[in-house]
């Protein structure tokens, strides 16, 4: 549909990349910021869909025009009903990487399209792995390499982590911050031409 305007409300270079392997180019780049703190005993599902509608939200309503549509994403990186956090410093990402040695765990990546008109179309994967039983040599390399930075549970699957799991069901493209699926099918149902 000509004429549909595309504003992606996140500064992430991982979305930019992934939505261009759909063909999409968004016109404007608005990152939200919002509060991310999860309530009290929010399960993770629910938090990653609260917080990429609200990102969605938060980008849509400063622009005056309306004219636009708001793709916002979420990704959460969950132990059970533990929401793990954005890695920050070393030490997070420590503690998720020895919390996630072994173990399964999912990540919930969530979507939100914010229309002109006031609608909002949402959709969310959910991706179970496993970590192989991590040794304190291949932590300490891995903490080393540096890719675990601001990254939910401390690690980046697009980088040298895709050699530490050991198993996964679910989308590939929903760890690294984008699930290609939900997006084109999210897109496409508002009238983006996507191929």
């Amino acid at each position: 549909m000509p004429g549909l305007v595309l504003v992606l409300a996140s500064a992430s270079p991982r979305r930019r990349e992934l939505l261009a392997r759909l063909g999409v180019t968004p016109e404007q780049i608005l990152p939200a910021e919002i509060d991310e703190t999860p309530a009290k005993t929010e399960l993770p599902r629910i938090y990653a869909q609260r917080m990429a509608r609200e990102k969605a939200l938060a980008v849509r309503s400063p622009l005056a025009g309306g004219e636009a549509h708001v793709l916002a994403g979420d990704t959460v990186v969950a132990v059970g009903r533990r929401i793990l956090p954005k890695a920050e410093d070393e030490a997070t990402a420590r503690t998720c990487l020895e919390l996630l040695s072994g173990r399964r765990h999912r990540v919930f990546s969530s979507i939100a399209l914010a229309a002109p008109d006031g609608t909002m179309r949402e959709r969310v994967s959910e991706t179970q792995l496993r970590f192989k039983r991590l040794s304190e040599e291949e932590i300490r390399a891995y903490l080393a390499g540096g890719e675990w930075h601001g990254k939910a549970g401390g690690y980046a699957i697009q980088g040298c982590a895709e050699g530490l799991i050991a198993w996964m069901a679910g989308s590939h493209s929903g760890v690294i911050g984008l699930p290609l699926f939900e997006t084109r099918a999210l897109l496409k149902s508002a009238g983006f031409a996507i191929g």
